[in-house]
């Protein structure tokens, strides 16, 4: 069972803290479940933007093992990438790639609404700038996409997506989706941009395990000076939710 408060430091995050990361993932399925079907409702269609890593892989396979995996949700959701690795669709470290084999196949969404980063480009401002079009041809006329949800992890160095600290694609304004490079060892990336991220209906964060502690403690403070990377993600007229185990919440809250 978890616990639901808001942050006072950060008053648009609400903060949930389940008792272990599988109550986390399962409170994330019923929160994606519910976004889409309100979607579904007000708009017609369900556009959901996708995290890499562990914690959203099992995500993945719960919704891909649930009882709605071919309910008409799905059919007219459209699955956008965070972020992804250039490297080909098969390769091990491809966040699609993991995602479509954990669970995401077993989901009855139309091929055609399945939208990738083509990692397997050789120039990685040429896939950036396919993936862009691939955004525009979805959010026709719009000044920046907005999504139903976008699902977002963070790292112990305070990244989320491909957008590293000191990376200068923190910095972009004008673009959808930027070039980036991190990681260990650092390899070439494409990522959504910050303004892309803040003008999501929800930005929902996974947070899990002891070693996130401190990142997750920045997370839900005010911005300082040198905010995380994370920190940043400040949907103007949307959501903020931070999921978090007791591992990762440590003192953030009591666990019902």
């Amino acid at each position: 069972m978890e616990t639901d408060r808001l942050s006072p430091a950060r008053p648009a995050a609400r903060v949930r803290v389940f008792a272990d990361a599988r109550a986390l993932v399962r409170g994330a399925a019923a929160e994606v479940l519910r976004r889409g079907r309100r979607a579904l409702r007000e708009r017609g269609a369900f556009d959901l933007a996708l995290a890499g890593g562990s914690t959203p892989q099992a995500l993945y396979q719960t919704l891909g093992r649930s009882r709605s995996a071919r309910a008409a949700l799905w059919r007219q959701a459209h699955l956008f990438w965070g972020d992804e690795r250039v490297v080909p669709p098969e390769d091990p470290a491809s966040n699609f790639g993991a995602a479509w084999a954990v669970g995401l196949e077993r989901l009855a969404v139309p091929p055609s609404h399945v939208h990738r980063i083509a990692g397997e480009s050789a120039d990685p401002r040429r896939a950036a700038v396919l993936y862009e079009s691939l955004l525009r041809a979805r959010f026709a006329g719009a000044t920046w996409p907005r999504f139903d949800l976008v699902i977002l992890g963070v790292g112990e160095d305070g990244h989320t997506a491909s957008l590293f600290p000191d990376s200068a694609a923190l910095a972009e304004r004008e673009r959808w989706t930027a070039v980036a490079e991190g990681g260990a060892p650092p390899v070439p990336r494409v990522t959504l941009t910050l303004p892309v991220l803040n003008n999501a209906a929800c930005a929902l964060f996974l947070v899990t395990g002891a070693a996130k502690a401190a990142v997750l403690e920045r997370l839900v403070s005010p911005l300082g000076e040198r905010p995380l990377p994370a920190q940043r993600v400040r949907p103007a007229r949307g959501d903020l939710l931070v999921f978090a185990d007791r591992a990762a919440a440590g003192a953030e809250g009591p666990v019902g």
